[in-house]
C-alpha cells in the first residue's frame, strides 16, 4: 500500500515584473531582492530555491509535453488510494472530506516544472522581482486574466487569497505560510509578498503556487465552512457533474486565458476529467475491467501479480506498465503515537519496530515486489548512510550528549529476519527490550509495574491492507502484547487522525527534492501540538527542531543534503515508527485509448496532464478487428 502520488499541479491538500529593476527598487521602501550574489533587483520569469532555472526566459513550452496535443475526449480514473468519498469542494481547510484535485479549478501566480527539483515559472503572474535580501517578492499579473464568471483577477484577489489561507486555511498550509509577513496589492496588477528573515527557502515558492480565490465570491460566503457549491475558479477546469461519494467530473474551460502560456501548452488536453469513487479497491478493480474507468495506478502487489489476467489484458486492449519514479521514495510505516504514555520509552518503540518481519511479508503477501525502507528520505541524497560526513558532524556535534551516541555512527536500520515469519532471534531481542522498558510477562500478557496490560490498537480504513496488519499483530501477540485492529470508515479515520486519536496508524511521507518548511509540518514540536498536522508520531525534540532550522537555512544544495542526513540520523535513533517498504516505480494500467509524449517529467507521472485522447486507438477499441 502506498499513498496517492502528487499530480503535476502546484498544490493538493498532504504544493518579475514589467517595471525595470531600477524603477522597481526606487518605488520600494526596502530594496527588492534578486538571485544570490546580485547587487540589485532583477526581473525573472521563474523562481527556484537556489536560483537555478533550466528554462530560458522565452521558453515555448515545457520539455515533457506535446505542445500540439489534440484536445477533447474524457479521462476517467479511480479517485485514488485513501480517497473513498467527499463532502466538500473546499479543499483548503481542515473541516470536511475534500473532493480530489480541486486545484484543477484554480490558477496560481506560478506553476511547477516537474523535471526540475523545485522550479516554478510564470503563470497568472508574468514576471517577478526578488529583493536583494530575499525577503520581498513582487509579482506583476498578466493582463486579461479572469475568473470563470468573467470577472478580472486582480492583485487584491491574490492578497485576499494568501491572507485568507494564512489565517483560516488548513493547519499545514498555515504552517508553511507562517513566515509570510504580509501581502500587499499595489494597484490592479501588482502584488508584493514580504517574508520574515527566518523564512524557509520554499516558503515563497509555496505561496506562489497557492490558488487564487475570488474576493467577491467569498464576500458573501464563509471560507471556513464546507460546501458542495462549486467555487468560482480561474484554472483550466471547473467542477462539472458530480454525485457525492460516487463520481466527480471536471470540465475543461473553453477559451481559457492560460491555455497557450508556455507553462501550460500541451497540458490539460481532455475535455472531461472524471474520478470514480469506490469504498473497496477490490470492487473498484471490477469496475476497471468492465471499463467503468480507463486508467488505474495499482498500489496493491497482490492485485498486480494475480488479477491482471482477463480478456482485455490478453488481447491488448488494456496495457500494463511499470514507469520509473525518480522522486525521493520517502517514508512509509506504522507511526507510533508518542503522545500516549505507553509509547514514550524508545526501547518499547524499538521492540515494536523489530518485531515486524518484512522479509516474510514481502515474499508471502507482496510477491517480493518491494525493498525495505530504512530512512525518512529513502532513495535520495538526503538519506543517511554509513558514518556521518564532515558536514553532518558539524551539525551534530553541538548536540552530543542530548542524542543517542549511535547518531555518530552507522544510522539505525531494522534487522533482517530469516523470513520465517517468527524469527526467534529477532523476537528474543524484542522481548528483552520490552523487559528493559518495564513491560514484563505475567500470565502470558505484558504488564507494567502497575499491573496495566500493554494494549495497542492499529487504526486503518482500507481492507486491502488488513493482511499486512494481521501478520504483524501475530508477532506482537507472541510477545505478550494485546494488539488489535480497528477498521473504520474513511470519514471517521480522517477525524481520528486529525485529533491524534490513535495508537498506531500508517503514514506515508514523500518529501520534495528541496525540502524546507515542509519539514516543520512533519517533525517539529509545534506541529506535534497542532491538530491536523502531519506529525503523526508526535515528534517533539529540541534537537530535531534545531536541525530542521539548519536544513531550512542551508545556502546550497550540498548543505541542505547534509542537514537532512543529520536530521535523518536523529529521527531514526528516536525509533518513532515501524518502517515499511518502497519501490522506485509506478504500476499503471490503462485502456489503450491514449497518446502521450515520448518522455514523462522526471519527478511526476504526468498522467493525465500530458496525455491526450488518440481517436484512432479509441475507434479500434470500440470496433475491434
Amino acid at each position: 500500500m502506498t499513498a496517492r502520488d502528487p499530480s503535476l499541479r502546484g498544490l493538493s491538500r498532504r504544493s518579475l515584473l514589467a517595471f525595470s529593476a531600477g524603477a522597481f527598487a526606487g518605488a520600494f521602501a526596502n530594496p527588492l531582492l534578486s538571485p544570490v550574489g546580485a547587487s540589485e533587483p532583477t526581473e525573472s520569469h521563474g523562481l527556484s530555491a537556489f536560483g537555478d532555472l533550466d528554462l530560458p526566459r522565452n521558453f515555448p513550452h515545457l520539455p515533457y509535453v506535446n505542445p500540439n496535443a489534440p484536445k477533447g475526449g474524457s479521462f476517467i480514473q479511480l479517485a485514488g488510494a485513501g480517497t473513498a468519498t467527499f463532502n466538500s469542494f473546499n479543499a483548503y481547510i481542515l473541516k470536511g472530506d475534500p473532493a480530489i484535485d480541486m486545484d484543477l479549478t484554480f490558477a496560481s501566480l506560478m506553476a511547477r516544472a516537474f523535471d526540475e527539483p523545485d522550479a516554478v515559472y510564470a503563470f497568472a503572474a508574468e514576471t517577478a522581482i526578488v529583493s536583494t535580501d530575499a525577503l520581498a517578492f513582487r509579482f506583476r499579473l498578466r493582463p486579461g486574466i479572469r475568473f470563470h464568471d468573467g470577472s478580472p483577477i486582480t492583485a487584491a484577489d491574490v492578497a485576499f487569497s494568501l491572507t485568507t489561507l494564512k489565517d483560516k486555511g488548513h493547519p499545514n498550509i498555515r504552517a508553511l505560510l507562517r513566515d509570510m509577513e504580509s501581502v500587499q496589492a499595489d494597484g490592479e496588477r501588482t502584488v508584493t509578498l514580504r517574508f520574515t528573515p527566518q523564512r524557509g527557502r520554499d516558503a515563497p515558492l509555496f505561496a506562489a503556487t497557492l490558488p487564487i480565490f475570488s474576493r467577491a465570491y467569498y464576500a458573501t460566503r464563509n471560507f471556513e465552512e464546507t460546501t458542495l457549491e462549486p467555487p468560482v475558479g480561474s484554472g483550466p477546469y471547473k467542477v462539472g457533474r458530480f454525485e457525492q461519494g460516487r463520481f466527480l467530473e471536471f470540465t475543461r474551460v473553453p477559451d481559457w486565458w492560460g491555455a497557450k502560456l508556455p507553462i501550460m501548452r500541451g497540458l490539460h488536453n481532455f475535455d472531461v476529467i472524471r474520478y470514480e469513487y469506490y469504498r473497496d479497491r477490490d470492487v473498484a478493480f471490477e469496475g476497471f475491467s468492465a471499463r467503468n474507468y480507463v486508467f488505474r495506478e495499482e498500489y496493491t502487489s497482490r492485485i498486480w501479480a494475480t488479477r491482471y489476467d482477463f480478456p482485455a489484458i490478453r488481447d491488448g486492449r488494456i496495457k500494463r506498465e511499470t514507469i520509473a519514479d525518480e522522486r525521493p521514495s520517502g517514508a512509509q510505516g506504522w507511526m507510533l503515537n508518542t503522545r500516549r504514555e505507553k509509547f514514550r520509552d524508545p526501547r518499547l518503540r524499538e521492540a515494536f519496530a523489530i518485531a515486524f518481519d518484512f522479509e516474510w511479508t514481502n515474499r508471502n503477501i507482496m510477491y517480493a515486489s518491494y525493498q525495505r525502507t530504512h530512512s525518512y528520505f529513502q532513495n535520495s541524497e538526503m538519506m543517511a548512510n554509513g558514518k556521518p560526513g564532515a558536514g553532518e558532524l558539524a551539525l551534530l556535534e553541538p548536540h552530543r550528549g542530548k542524542v543517542p551516541e549511535e547518531v555518530f555512527g552507522e544510522p539505525w536500520t531494522p534487522p533482517v529476519s530469516d523470513g520465517s515469519g517468527q524469527d526467534r532471534r529477532v523476537l528474543r531481542r524484542a522481548a528483552d527490550l520490552l523487559n528493559a522498558a518495564g513491560w514484563m510477562v505475567k500470565d502470558g500478557r505484558r504488564v507494567n509495574a502497575k499491573g496495566e496490560r500493554l494494549q495497542v490498537e492499529f487504526l486503518f480504513f482500507e481492507r486491502s491492507f488488513e493482511p499486512h496488519h494481521t501478520t504483524y499483530v501475530r508477532n506482537l501477540t507472541l510477545l505478550g502484547v494485546d494488539a488489535s485492529l480497528r477498521l473504520v470508515e474513511p470519514v471517521q479515520y480522517r477525524a481520528r487522525v486529525e485529533d491524534f486519536d490513535f495508537d498506531i496508524t500508517v503514514q506515508r511521507m514523500v518529501f520534495p527534492m528541496t525540502p524546507g518548511d515542509t519539514l516543520r509540518t512533519y517533525f517539529s514540536s509545534q506541529a506535534a501540538a497542532t491538530r491536523g498536522s502531519f506529525n503523526f508520531s508526535g515528534v517533539s525534540d529540541p534537537v530535531v527542531d534545531a536541525l530542521i532550522e539548519q536544513a531550512i537555512a542551508a545556502e546550497t544544495r550540498p548543505k541542505l543534503h547534509a542537514a537532512c542526513r543529520a536530521l535523518d540520523r536523529v529521527l531514526r535513533a528516536g525509533r518513532y515508527w515501524i518502517p515499511h517498504w518502497y519501490k522506485a516505480s509506478h504500476w499503471i494500467a490503462y485502456w489503450d485509448l491514449f497518446g502521450r509524449p515520448n518522455a514523462k517529467p522526471r519527478y511526476a507521472r504526468g498522467i493525465p496532464e500530458t496525455w491526450w485522447l488518440d481517436r484512432e486507438k479509441a475507434e479500434k477499441i470500440e470496433r475491434p478487428g
